[in-house]
């Protein structure tokens, strides 16, 4: 399939399914001339049908298309076997009638149950065309499946849609008072007449004032200032009396070992004072 053939089949789909309620899997009602005509082609039919709708479908044959099926015998037989893996559309008819009358029945005026018709049937694609809503499958003179264009009918009740949503737009816009996003009284809520109260003017932030300046009096700055500072003495005698507790219990003092020369200088010292400290010594005994 072409490229731009495809974009219009998905865009003519999407406008079936937003409009009118289309929905995957796609319901295929399929003719048994749509079938003998894709064996002549000798196509997949179930694929042609996928890429014909852009999106899964559920492929439906009614039981008077299979009687008109089994009638042509042996000779269209792949056919037939092909027909019978499709789901079987109940259309109540006791005897058998012609296709296209048995199409036209199932299908009805509106296309309640949103149907995808395949009908290589002329008089039933002109008969279908009246119908809103209903896609149409069928073979070209060139012999390619294709999706018929919107028919007219389908493009009236478009529009009606259409205007339908737009006239409940006005509808909306009608309650709403100028210069203001508020609902007229008539389509109002229960609330609606509870006016807001206004919020209360912030002061300013206090953290990120600046503290008002105290004047102090003569007597009592100085007053203040002396026992501030008799205070503070205490506090260090106390702070300093509970470091030297602290500094016994704490503290060690670390004794470096003493080099040689300072040895040596200790035991001339210490031999001085001997040599010197006998004869005074020895004065003070006598």
């Amino acid at each position: 399939m072409r490229q731009k053939r495809a974009k219009t089949y998905k865009r003519v789909m999407a406008l079936y399914t937003q409009t009118f309620g289309f929905r995957q899997p796609f319901q295929v009602l399929v003719s048994q001339d749509v079938l003998i005509e894709g064996a002549k082609c000798e196509l997949n039919m179930p694929k042609q049908f996928l890429n014909i709708t852009q999106g899964e479908c559920k492929l439906m044959i009614t039981q008077c298309c299979m009687e008109a099926l089994y009638k042509m015998g042996r000779d269209v037989q792949k056919t037939t076997d092909l027909a019978k893996t499709f789901e079987r559309r109940k259309c109540n008819h006791r005897t058998a009638l012609e296709p296209d009358k048995c199409l036209e029945d199932v299908i009805g005026q509106t296309n309640k149950h949103r149907y995808i018709l395949a009908s290589q049937s002329t008089a039933l694609r002109l008969a279908s065309d009246r119908i809103p809503a209903l896609p149409l499958i069928h073979f070209n003179a060139r012999g390619v499946l294709v999706l018929s264009p919107l028919s007219t009918a389908t493009v009236r009740e478009k529009n009606k849609a259409e205007e339908g949503r737009r006239l409940e737009g006005v509808k909306v816009l009608e309650g709403v008072v100028d210069g203001g996003n508020v609902v007229g009284a008539a389509e109002a809520g229960p609330g609606a007449g509870v006016e807001k109260r206004a919020r209360k003017v912030k002061g300013v932030n206090p953290l990120s004032m600046k503290k008002k300046k105290v004047e102090k009096k003569e007597g009592e700055g100085e007053g203040e200032g002396e026992g501030g500072k008799r205070r503070r003495e205490v506090d260090l005698e106390e702070e300093s009396a509970d470091v030297g507790d602290g500094e016994g219990k704490r503290k060690r003092k670390r004794t470096k070992k003493k080099t040689e020369v300072q040895e040596a200088i200790e035991e001339l010292n210490e031999t001085n004072k001997v040599a010197g400290g006998e004869p005074e010594g020895g004065e003070a005994s006598d």
